[in-house]
């Protein structure tokens, strides 16, 4: 009898999923600025295309996983409804898990059953190793020598080369 484990992945939403801020400072216009300028920040380039493909890869087993406060994690919701993200993704409501520490998210992709990780900082990652077998560092500028299990991925033409090949 040959055992299957179904896959699931989990995305990140800041400097991910939603575009960083034109200054230095991370995800700054997010949540630092109005609602209006929050809703207006564009997702990250190429996101909307890839997205879709990894939800029928993944026959819809697609979480976002997020670390914010309450007032961020509304703020998510308003701009997933402005972007129309779930119709445009295929991703389902339900599927939105927020925490407030980033080591909590290790937790949530255990209880999920993860087995695929897309992040923005090696610090959430680092926890998940062991219990998530697919890592991928996200974003421009990463060191190169990430060392197993963390797989670097520049943008979203990366990772659609990485899962969907």
């Amino acid at each position: 009898m040959k055992l299957t484990t179904q896959m699931k992945l989990g995305i990140d939403v800041g400097r991910v999923l939603i575009a960083p801020g034109d200054d230095s400072r991370p995800d700054t216009s997010f949540i630092g600025g109005t609602l209006e300028t929050a809703l207006s920040t564009p997702p990250y380039e190429g996101m909307f295309d890839v997205v879709p493909q990894l939800v029928r890869r993944f026959a819809g087993q697609v979480w976002i996983i997020s670390k914010c406060g309450p007032r961020i994690q509304q703020r998510t919701l308003q701009w997933f409804d402005h972007h129309r993200f779930f119709a445009r993704t295929g991703i389902e409501r339900t599927n939105v898990r927020f925490c407030l520490k980033r080591p909590e998210k290790a937790l949530h992709c255990r209880e999920l059953g993860i087995t695929h990780f897309i992040d923005d900082r090696v610090d959430v990652l680092q926890p998940m190793i062991g219990s998530v077998p697919n890592l991928f560092l996200f974003g421009p500028g990463r060191p190169s020598d990430l060392g197993d299990p963390l797989q670097r991925v520049q943008d979203w033409t990366a990772v659609s080369r990485a899962l969907l090949s």
